[in-house]
């Protein structure tokens, strides 16, 4: 379910079903790294402003599930146009800054991004440019991400597939919410 809070910028309304926070597991696979499966934590937040607060956490996992070490970290914020125009700044641990350009598909919750720009510290590893398309299927968030080096052409290097994170405190709100005339039993309601 996409919910649009009473508070988000008029700008924001199509990027919506971004909001929130969001967990998950994915692949990393590019040459030169360890290829391994990661945890990740995303939050989209909002402040009333015509821009989402992007935070992203992943972190290495070993063949139970456990983390293991950090991998890479995030940092951004998501802007789009009344023409669904898509524009994120996006900073990163490894000491990479990117300007990302992209659209939102027409009739359904999808953006497709690409770097315009990228800026790097003399401390981080090459890299060029990459492309991502995230997506939201059947209420989950899922994201594939490709990048490229000076010697790698551009192709996949991570993707994962995120659930919403609930809190308690939306899950009050949601019970406050449901009708006052709901059957005892809660099968009726399904009938």
């Amino acid at each position: 379910m996409i919910e649009i809070p009473s508070d988000l910028h008029k700008d924001l309304v199509p990027l919506a079903f971004l909001l929130g926070n969001w967990a998950g597991a994915g692949v990393h696979d590019f040459p030169g790294s360890e290829k391994c499966n990661f945890g990740q934590e995303v939050a989209f937040t909002h402040d009333g402003r015509d821009f989402l607060e992007y935070r992203s956490h992943t972190w290495v996992l070993d063949n139970d599930g456990n983390k293991v070490r950090p991998l890479e970290s995030e940092h951004g914020y998501w802007r789009v146009d009344a023409d669904r125009k898509v524009e994120v700044t996006m900073t990163r641990d490894d000491g990479v800054i990117e300007i990302w350009y992209g659209e939102l598909a027409d009739k359904k919750p999808q953006i497709d991004l690409v770097t315009d720009a990228v800026a790097r510290t003399a401390s981080s590893q090459p890299y060029t440019g990459g492309k991502r398309l995230y997506g939201y299927v059947k209420s989950d968030l899922m994201w594939v991400g490709e990048k490229q080096t000076p010697e790698v052409e551009l192709r996949p290097y991570m993707s994962a597939h995120l659930k919403k994170v609930v809190t308690p405190e939306e899950v009050e709100r949601w019970a406050k919410a449901l009708p006052d005339d709901m059957p005892d039993d809660g099968i009726a309601f399904f009938k």
